[in-house]
């Protein structure tokens, strides 16, 4: 045996590249045999090809799903119409309420004895006047001042229609009786004659000079020493002085005002005690001076103050109801 025979035969290069491309043929086969859908793309035939099982059941499922999708969309329409539905019928239950609210305010205020805007405008109205008039009365005495105010005060109260207000009305009709039935103010007459006299002073006859002769030489030499003038009743200021005795006089005039003004009787008579002094003095006797001292004496020793009644009663009363009524409020609130 040689060499050569005992080498084993080599096999060709051809026959193994055959053998893989019958495996990948008999693959290819296979695999078309089983996705035959696969295979007709890949060969791109046209033929329509049956479908299989699974097929059958993704397209149940995606139609289902479509089913799903669908009255998921009609399931979201109607939550959306029904919530604005209900915000419709929440809006008109609210509407609702609020006027039953407003017409539940409407009954109360109706039924309210609590006093309204315009009556509490008139009460506010007559609380002011009643304390202008008792304050004019207690500090300047002036009845006349406080009797207008509380007419006034009477007419304000007058518009009220709560009978609540009826004892209010009766004591301040009380208190009015009493300001008419004052008697007249002293000080009213007193004034009016100082007022007439101080008027009558230009109109009130004057002395009428006596004719001067040319008085002699020792005359003129007497009347350097000594001042020579009647007495009695007729003791008038001489011409030059009668300008400082007007002045005078109207001075105790302001001042007998003044007395009256503050109701000082000591005053006002020792102011009228110079008044009666100066007018002898400054005019002489006549029908219209002896008439004015007649009246001026008249007034001499009589009482300035005035007996003025006990007021505030309408006041108080109203303050406590206003008072009442407010509390009766808060409690209320």
């Amino acid at each position: 045996m040689t060499d050569t025979d005992a080498t084993p035969p080599r096999s060709r290069p051809g026959g193994a590249w055959l053998l893989a491309a019958l495996a990948l043929a008999a693959a290819a086969l296979a695999a078309w045999q089983s996705a035959p859908r696969l295979s007709a793309w890949w060969t791109g035939s046209a033929e329509q090809v049956e479908p299989s099982p699974l097929d059958d059941r993704l397209a149940a499922i995606e139609r289902e799903l479509d089913g799903l999708r669908q009255r998921l969309g009609q399931l979201d329409r109607r939550v959306a119409d029904n919530a604005a539905t209900q915000r419709v019928l929440r809006d008109e239950v609210l509407g609702i309420g609020e006027r039953a609210a407003l017409l539940e305010e409407s009954v109360a205020r109706l039924a309210d004895p609590l006093p309204r805007g315009d009556h509490a405008l008139r009460l506010d109205e007559a609380e002011l006047l009643l304390a202008i008039g008792l304050q004019r009365l207690q500090l300047a005495g002036d009845a006349a001042a406080a009797l207008r105010a509380y007419a006034l005060a009477e007419n304000a109260l007058a518009g009220l229609d709560d009978p609540a207000y009826i004892s209010l009305r009766q004591t301040l009709a009380q208190e009015l009786a009493a300001l008419r039935a004052l008697p007249e103010d002293p000080r009213l007459r007193a004034a009016g004659e100082l007022d007439a006299l101080e008027a009558a002073l230009d109109s009130l006859p004057l002395a009428t000079p006596a004719p001067q002769t040319e008085p002699s030489g020792v005359a003129r030499l007497i009347s350097r020493l000594v001042e020579v003038r009647p007495s009695g009743d007729a003791d008038l200021l001489a011409p030059g002085d009668r300008d400082l005795g007007l002045t005078a006089l109207r001075l105790e005039l302001a001042l007998a005002r003044g007395a009256l003004e503050r109701r000082d009787r000591n005053g006002f008579d020792a102011a009228l005690a110079r008044i009666l002094a100066w007018l002898p003095r400054l005019y002489p006797p006549s029908p219209a001076r002896d008439d004015r001292l007649q009246r001026l004496q008249a007034l001499q020793g009589r009482a300035l103050e005035l007996d003025l009644p006990v007021l505030g009663s309408t006041l108080d009363q109203l303050r406590q109801q206003r008072g009442n009524r407010g509390a009766r409020r808060e409690n209320g609130a």
